[in-house]
């Protein structure tokens, strides 16, 4: 009997151990690998994703992601990048727990949080976000998959669909949301990370859920207003809190000195750029030179710095 060459058998093996660790196998009835998880708190869950950049390479798994069970439900708290990454967040949930997920909130509309929710489309479950979230997912959820379909793989863009909120959340109309004996609150946030910000504070354990509103190790990226974000990071650092899962970086750190950070990064950042402001400097140079005393603080500075600087020129001109 012919033997299958080095190469080739190295190849298979290859194959195989890249699509076990997207939870995806061979066969019929092939069972999808639960997503890692860790209990943080009584009842709270998180995963926390590699910081890395956007790419096949990635698997769809970038950013933070976590649930919360009550007595009688469980809410979801973004579900990833890829229809794959919730399939397998949902796999964990039901290795902790055979209630119900009642809610599945998405912190904001970037796709790395929101790709994975096809994966709970289901009756009975309410998907819940910013009250601007469905009008920025209609807008610009078609670019975001054209994206995903350039630069990932068949297998991660599959399944993905838009799947918008029903249940929505307005600034200074906090929305409580009761599990069973657990209640949590979510609160919609002004542009600073995005125009659809959306905060989970579970009250119970004092957990606080940030999305993309905290960013550890991985340098923050402004998609909406870097001073909007500095206004409203006092009032960020009074939800009392003992304990963050932030969108990207390491989950479960003390609060509010997880912000501590992402305070000097953006001090120094408008300080800069306002100084090219003041000396008439281009735009183009304030991108290239703003913040530069914080790279070696954060990952993936060289990809998001300038566009950070980028946008917070053209907000500061203005001012």
């Amino acid at each position: 009997m012919a033997k299958h060459p080095t190469w080739l058998t190295a190849l298979t093996l290859l194959a195989l151990t890249l699509l076990g660790s997207l939870g995806l196998a061979h066969g019929e009835g092939a069972a999808i690998t639960p997503l890692p998880v860790r209990e943080i708190a009584p009842g709270v869950y998180a995963h926390q994703a590699p910081v890395t950049a956007m790419n096949a390479a990635s698997g769809g798994d970038i950013a933070n992601l976590g649930f919360i069970v009550g007595d009688e439900a469980v809410a979801v708290i973004d579900t990833g990048g890829a229809r794959i990454i919730g399939e397998r967040l949902k796999k964990a949930i039901e290795a902790v727990t055979r209630k119900p997920v009642r809610y599945v909130i998405n912190t904001h509309e970037h796709p790395d949080h929101i790709f994975g929710n096809a994966a709970f489309a289901a009756p009975g479950v309410i998907f819940v976000g910013h009250m601007n979230l469905p009008r920025a997912m209609a807008e610009r959820g078609p670019a975001y998959l054209a994206t995903w379909r350039r630069v990932m793989t068949p297998a991660l863009v599959d399944g993905i669909k838009l799947v918008p909120p029903t249940l929505l959340v307005s600034p200074g109309k906090d929305v409580r949301l009761d599990l069973g004996h657990r209640l949590i609150d979510l609160r919609a946030w002004p542009p600073m990370h995005t125009d659809c910000d959306v905060t989970i504070f579970d009250e119970k354990t004092a957990t606080l859920f940030t999305g993309d509103l905290v960013f550890l190790q991985h340098v923050p990226v402004v998609d909406a207003s870097v001073l909007g974000w500095m206004r409203a990071m006092p009032a960020l650092a009074k939800i009392p809190a003992k304990r963050v899962v932030p969108g990207h970086g390491t989950v479960d750190v003390d609060w509010p000195q997880a912000l501590a950070a992402e305070k000097t990064y953006f001090t120094k950042l408008t300080q800069d750029l306002r100084g090219f402001i003041a000396r008439g400097a281009d735009i183009n140079q304030a991108a290239k030179e703003a913040g530069q005393s914080e790279a070696s603080k954060w990952q993936l500075f060289g990809i998001y710095n300038p566009r950070n600087a980028t946008a917070g020129y053209a907000e500061l001109e203005w001012q």
